[in-house]
């Protein structure tokens, strides 16, 4: 049995780091609730994107051609992959990565934002185009290098398909990894019911008639390159509130087993104190029989 230091110790350890994770987790609380917000506020602005795209697809002519909306044989999937930079999430990275795993290894290539998947990709021997650092705040003017290197290797050939691999936020519990796929765009009527899903809000159609300035094909041109930007920044800030809360989750039953734990060697410490005393007793007792 160890000696009442030694627990005495381990009990002064365990409520020390009792403190570290009980003030990680009211960080990522407090950065969880600003994520949370963002990814909120930014929905509403995507899905109407996407409805005015909806809109313009069935309004341009059919001999309009644009190399988002053209279909082609896929020989290399790309997908970008975005993973936390820090661990102490939980299963967060663990669950995405085991949706990277199901992909075919000869037939896809990555491209990676944050340093987990970077560390996944490269350690499992995946191909990885490239790496994208994008600091916590992950603001949108840090994201257009990456969609503009996603459209550069999809407009040369390079890869087939632009698919994004991410954590979707559901609520603070409960976070789910999903593989959205962007290019060659398909139907945006389907981005729209997505998008509505996930804000939990009905999808209301719109079937007024609409006059488009100078065209709709000139239109439909500018708004493809910001859709895509803007609907892959929206999967970022997803991504960031689907850490901290999971960040904050993890952190929360860390600092509760570490106050189960502390109950359970003070009663271990208690114990041994109690019988170290009744030894000292009985000791006593006996050297004063035998004098």
């Amino acid at each position: 049995m160890p000696s009442t230091r030694d627990i005495r110790n381990r009990i002064r350890g365990v409520k020390n780091t009792a403190k570290i994770t009980r003030a990680m987790q009211l960080v990522a609380a407090s950065k969880m609730k600003r994520a949370q917000d963002r990814a909120l506020e930014g929905r509403p602005y995507a899905e109407q994107l996407a409805r005015m795209l909806a809109v313009l697809n069935d309004r341009i002519h059919e001999d309009f051609k644009h190399p988002f909306l053209e279909e082609r044989s896929v020989k290399t999937r790309g997908v970008l992959v975005i993973s936390t930079d820090r661990g102490l999430c939980g299963p967060l990275n663990a669950n995405l990565f085991r949706e990277i795993t199901r992909l075919d290894r000869d037939e896809t290539a990555f491209i990676t934002v944050g340093r987990k998947a970077k560390q996944f990709i490269t350690r499992t021997q995946r191909k990885l185009l490239a790496d994208f650092p994008i600091s916590e705040d992950a603001r949108f003017k840090e994201l257009r290098p990456v969609v503009e290197f996603l459209i550069q290797q999809f407009l040369e050939g390079k890869i087939d398909t632009v698919e994004v691999l991410y954590t979707h936020f559901r609520n603070t519990l409960i976070q789910e990894p999903r593989l959205v796929p962007f290019l060659p765009f398909k139907d945006f009527q389907e981005d729209v019911e997505r998008m509505a899903e996930q804000s939990g809000e009905k999808l209301v159609h719109d079937d007024r008639d609409v006059i488009f300035e100078p065209n709709p094909e000139r239109i439909l041109k500018e708004l493809l390159d910001l859709f895509i930007k803007r609907q892959v920044y929206q999967l970022l800030i997803d991504a960031r509130a689907s850490e901290h809360s999971a960040r904050m989750v993890a952190m929360k039953a860390a600092t509760d087993n570490a106050k189960k734990l502390t109950d359970s060697l003070t009663l271990q410490y208690n114990k041994a104190r109690q019988a170290g005393i009744t030894q000292e007793i009985l000791e006593i007792t006996a050297a004063t029989l035998h004098s």
